[in-house]
């Protein structure tokens, strides 16, 4: 039996009851959670373990980012004054030359980040697939293993076209059937709905701006005849909003309504713009959405209501969003935004440290239909736990250690595990040579450019 033994943090757990444990331990047996509780773990626990002395540090679940767009990592800095619907069309003619060995590339770099940032989980939208491109979605799979994060890709698509009232180009874009047959292809290939499994994927259209009705309904029939979930961008921007009013007379709430797309197995990125009766209808249906704190401010796109959402009980989880409109790319640094963010909002109690954590790892967890396995320190779950540094020149004498990673800087990594395997160690990646990852990241930055 493998054992690793975390003793000496102050452990916040997450679990139902918020229980937290100064000086406590958590104990691990082959990639699975076996106790969580006060002080230091009995002699005999200990024996023959791994012991991480945790002392001086704040303990965690692994964070769940829950939407993103990893490839996009290759195209940071563009576009620095737009909002998104100029932002997208000044982008999609370089997105349209990206291929499987780039988005590896930049799948791996961007995973990097995340995993340093505190990531365990990494939910990924990929939905542009040029002709030619080869197998993109396994290039994703394979980086993912590269890093060793746990991956819910989505294989996206867009079939709108401009000379059909969409807003990518013609070229951009699939058919509806080739989108539809390439979805069940990579569900097939590549989706595992064991306990623990590292790899799942999920179907996802883009967005009502860039997808037929047909594609929309088909997606979310296929999906639920595979046993997957669904995902897709909506209500992020009054532009779609206003889009959706004038092409369907509908709101995005109640456009995606009509088509299948509420319910316990979707979940929407952003949720900027839900009104409360669009609120009302997410929370009686199950929907979840993934709050894009900083890329929403990159791009003007406003506030989610946060607050009102969870208060109706809806899933809400944590998302990057593409590292094009969210140049920093780690998901640690979401925290402490969704803290500040919906304090402007709605109030300086309208949002807590713990309210943020929560969001970012059970909430999450919940937005991904893997709040068994995932989100909480608990008996029982897989083993992906944050071990943050809270002792040094940044954090130390802080009065709350929840406060370090929700108000503060991001603290450095002591450890972080997924599945009971470490990811990082005092802060550097430990699966991948991080200057390597850099070097190719580099490398297929400017080939991707010299494309266009």
């Amino acid at each position: 039996m493998s054992r690793i033994v975390i003793v000496g943090g102050y452990v916040a757990t997450v679990d139902a009851a918020g229980a937290e444990h100064d000086g406590g331990h958590v104990i691990v047996d082959d990639g699975v959670i076996t106790a969580v509780g006060a002080g230091r773990a009995d002699a005999a626990a200990r024996a023959g373990a791994e012991v991480i002395n945790a002392s001086g540090c704040l303990v965690t679940p692994g964070l769940v980012n829950t939407h993103h767009h990893l490839y996009q990592w290759l195209t940071r800095g563009y576009a620095q004054d737009s909002i998104l619907f100029d932002w997208l069309t000044s982008l999609y003619p370089l997105w349209s030359q990206i291929d499987a060995g780039l988005t590896g590339a930049g799948a791996a770099g961007a995973m990097a980040v995340l995993a340093r940032s505190g990531c365990t989980t990494v939910g990924d939208h990929h939905y542009i697939f040029p002709r030619g491109s080869g197998d993109i979605v396994g290039a994703i799979v394979e980086a993912a293993s590269s890093i060793g994060v746990r991956l819910h890709a989505t294989r996206g698509s867009m079939d709108l076209g401009r000379s059909q009232g969409g807003l990518p180009p013609d070229f951009a874009v699939e058919t509806t059937d080739a989108a539809l047959a390439a979805s069940q292809t990579a569900v097939e290939r590549y989706h595992d709905a064991s306990f623990g499994s590292l790899v799942r994927v999920a179907i996802a259209p883009c967005s009502p701006f860039s997808v037929t009705a047909d594609l929309l309904r088909e997606a979310a029939v296929l999906a639920r005849s595979l046993g997957v979930r669904l995902h897709t961008h909506a209500s992020e921007t009054v532009e779609e909003d206003a889009y959706c009013l004038e092409r369907f007379h509908m709101s995005p709430t109640e456009y995606l309504g009509s088509l299948g797309w509420l319910g316990d197995d979707v979940w929407m990125a952003h949720g900027v713009h839900l009104d409360e009766p669009a609120i009302a209808r997410y929370a009686a249906t199950g929907t979840g959405v993934a709050h894009c704190p900083s890329s929403n401010a990159r791009l003007a796109a406003g506030i989610a209501p946060v607050r009102a959402l969870l208060d109706a009980g809806v899933a809400v989880g944590l998302g990057v969003d593409g590292a094009a409109s969210n140049e920093s790319g780690q998901l640690g640094v979401e925290i402490r935004e969704s803290v500040l963010m919906n304090r402007l909002r709605t109030g300086s109690d309208s949002m807590s440290v713990r309210d943020a954590l929560r969001v970012a790892t059970m909430g999450g967890a919940r937005v991904l239909g893997r709040q068994a396995e995932i989100g909480s320190l608990e008996p029982g779950k897989l083993a992906d736990i944050a071990v943050w540094k809270i002792d040094g020149v940044e954090h130390a004498g802080i009065l709350d250690p929840v406060a370090a990673l929700g108000l503060g800087a991001l603290p450095p990594l002591k450890r972080l595990l997924v599945g009971g395997r470490t990811v990082v160690s005092d802060a550097t990646l430990v699966t991948a040579e991080e200057g390597l990852v850099a070097e190719r990241v580099a490398r297929a930055s400017r080939e991707l450019a010299e494309r266009l």
